[in-house]
């Protein structure tokens, strides 16, 4: 299980990783934007868990596999698709220079300005973001925040392949 687990997290981290430091890279600025193509890219990645999953189910159980086991194998490959989600995000970060945070809070307060929010609302959120700003420069904080972003919506995923694949009549392998 572990192989699979390896295998299939290992390119969903790479994949969502990837498309996601290249969009940034070639500057799309709209984080609002940018949000939802994020949690898009990370779930078409993420969906390597029901290939996994079924993979593991067809080849190694001869095409059964009990929910937990279905489950335990989503969530090994969503963790190692989110640590290497998190470590290529970090490399990013230490070779280019990009600071994310920077970036977002100008993103944020420039949406509240053009929503008409007061300059009290403004003011209060970017002294928010200014502290979370200064969080976000410690490696210890951002690494598991970064990883915080992918595992969630991996979680969701190994469940429902989980509760799929349990039923060998689902996409039976064949013999």
């Amino acid at each position: 299980m572990t192989r699979y687990a390896l295998i299939y997290g290992a390119i969903a981290g790479a994949i969502a990783a990837t498309v996601l430091t290249v969009g940034i890279a070639s500057d799309l600025s709209n984080h609002t934007t940018s949000l939802w193509f994020g949690y898009l890219v990370m779930l078409v990645a993420l969906s390597l868990i029901f290939v996994g999953i079924k993979r593991y189910r067809d080849v190694e159980c001869g095409g059964v596999i009990r929910f937990g086991r279905a489950f335990l194998l989503g969530l090994g490959i969503a963790a190692v698709a989110g640590l290497i989600y998190a470590l290529v995000w970090e490399s990013y970060l230490q070779i280019s220079g990009y600071d994310f945070m920077a970036d977002y809070t100008r993103s944020v307060l420039k949406n509240m300005q053009a929503e008409g929010a007061s300059p009290a609302a403004i003011q209060a959120k970017a002294a928010e973001m200014n502290a979370m700003a200064e969080s976000y420069k410690n490696p210890l904080f951002r690494i598991p925040m970064t990883f915080i972003e992918i595992f969630p919506v991996g979680i969701v995923v190994a469940l429902i392949s989980a509760g799929l694949l349990r039923n060998p009549k689902m996409l039976p392998a064949r013999r």
